[in-house]
């Protein structure tokens, strides 16, 4: 029997959070191409395979919250990485249509779950400011992005079993940070109120804040879906396109600790409120986008105003919540995120087809200010009441 700890390291977490984000990186460039080329279905087909493991994602993300908070944080954990291993595991073998599909939906389920979970872990680390561990959290995400989105390039050339496998590996790995790493007391403190240790003004706030969290979200989805066309259509190539997500994922792995250091004489919520203005700011040039070095230009903005608004998200919606919501709250922030990520394509793709690039890069602008400016507006009531 493995000892209980107190807490969960640091190590743990950033290892946990790269190796799921490196993994679920392999599944999402992989899929429309997969099943497009090798199994011959339709484009539209892949796209709804998508929305369906996005959807399973949020219904993940939900369900982590509520085992974390309800059931046993360790064994959540477990669970949700089974959930996502097993089917990848029997893909390495049965890869056919429809159970390809049918996999897709149990691993988005999976990665929801855990998540949540880790977020939730997260949450619960006293011996390092809430601050710092969701900014280290964001680093592990965003490198995990990088080594899954360069790993499936490397490896799809050799066969798409050599990619399950791999990704499989990375589950199973995690299986055992889980098992090593996670087997920590969470304390939990009682209730202060019939329904809960959350002020209804905290309530609000955190439901506007994962508002935000979706439009942001919706709008960034709209680079992985159809920015990729819309620069194909202007002479500027695939590869070219791709390039700028490696200078995504360096920019932040490399400047991220930068940012923190810089950062760290600020209030989250004006830090949060700066790097989401600035990330806002980036579609408009979108508008005016034609050369290849404009939208160079436009990923370093929008990565900077990423860097400095979305790792603080978390941790601000952790101060906020609870000492017994911990998992709950950070569920509907995930959830918040993969909502976006499913609805962004789709919204997208009808602005499109009705309107133009134009009035889609507008509309999301214009959502996204609206959301920022919503929070700001409850988030000063909110210090107005305590200050009083």
């Amino acid at each position: 029997m493995w000892k209980t700890k107190r807490e969960v390291s640091m190590a743990g977490i950033v290892s946990a959070t790269l190796l799921l984000n490196a993994a679920a990186a392999c599944m999402w460039p992989l899929t429309t191409v997969y099943m497009h080329d090798q199994l011959h279905q339709t484009l539209t087909l892949a796209g709804i395979a998508l929305l369906g493991m996005s959807l399973c994602m949020i219904l993940g993300n939900w369900l982590g919250g509520w085992l974390f908070d309800h059931w046993s944080p360790f064994y959540s954990a477990i669970v949700g990485t089974l959930c996502s291993f097993i089917p990848m595991a029997l893909l390495i073998f049965f890869h056919g249509w429809p159970i390809f599909g049918v996999m897709l939906l149990l691993i988005g389920l999976g990665d929801g779950i855990v998540m949540t979970v880790v977020n939730s872990f997260a949450a619960t680390v006293k011996t390092v400011e809430s601050r710092r561990v969701f900014n280290y959290l964001y680093i592990g995400m965003n490198l995990g992005v990088v080594v899954g989105t360069l790993m499936v390039g490397l490896l799809m050339k050799h066969g798409v079993t050599l990619v399950f496998s791999v990704a499989a590996l990375s589950y199973l790995t995690l299986l055992l940070i889980f098992i090593f790493d996670f087997r920590a007391k969470i304390e939990k403190k009682a209730y202060t109120h019939a329904k809960g240790p959350a002020k209804p003004a905290q309530l609000k706030l955190i439901w506007l804040i994962s508002a935000l969290v979706f439009a942001l979200y919706m709008s960034y989805s709209l680079w992985e879906s159809v920015i990729s066309v819309h620069m194909t259509g202007l002479g500027i190539s695939f590869e070219k396109y791709s390039l700028l997500w490696t200078l995504n994922g360096l920019m932040i792995v490399f400047g991220q600790p930068i940012v923190n250091r810089l950062a760290a004489d600020f209030k989250l919520s004006s830090q949060i409120w700066v790097g989401s203005l600035i990330f806002i700011l980036s579609f408009l040039l979108l508008v005016f986008a034609k050369s290849y070095a404009m939208f160079v230009v436009t990923m370093i903005i929008l990565t900077l105003g990423e860097m400095t608004g979305f790792p603080g998200i978390p941790a601000w919606i952790d101060g906020l919540a609870g000492d017994n919501d911990k998992g709950k709250f950070q569920g509907i922030y995930n959830m918040a995120i993969s909502f976006g990520r499913a609805v962004g394509p789709l919204y997208g793709g009808m602005i499109i087809e009705y309107g133009s690039y134009h009035s889609l890069f507008w509309s999301v602008t214009a959502i996204m200010l609206l959301a920022l400016g919503a929070v700001m507006l409850a988030n000063h009531r909110h210090q107005t009441k305590l200050s009083e």
